[in-house]
């Protein structure tokens, strides 16, 4: 409705992330692959409002997996956007990794 991006139709999440390679340029809901090394992955969007890159780091000496987010502003609406959405994302981002992190001890 205010033109900011929205991810693809996630019905068949298994088979979307089934067939995802993780290579450069290749999308997965929201987040477009823009780089990637033995270590990192860097995921992200550009819209008309916002551009935002998440960067997933791995440690493997340390066993660590960081996780770092940037966001350019664009316009007035890209501020907008964010001064409602970074409270929630405080709490909505640790409760999904730690959801993430209980499905990857599973196995």
């Amino acid at each position: 409705m205010i033109g900011l991006k929205i991810g693809n139709d996630a019905s068949n999440k298994g088979k979307l992330i089934t067939n995802f390679k993780c290579e450069i340029g290749e999308q997965l809901a929201l987040f477009k692959v823009f780089d990637k090394n033995e270590h990192e992955v860097i995921l992200g969007e550009d819209d008309k409002h916002l551009n935002f890159r998440v960067s997933l780091f791995l440690d493997s000496q340390n066993n660590t997996l960081a996780i770092s987010t940037v966001v350019k502003v664009n316009n007035w609406m890209g501020r907008l956007y964010l001064l409602h959405v970074i409270p929630l994302h405080k709490i909505i981002v640790p409760t999904m990794v730690t959801g993430m992190v209980r499905q990857l001890q599973k196995g």
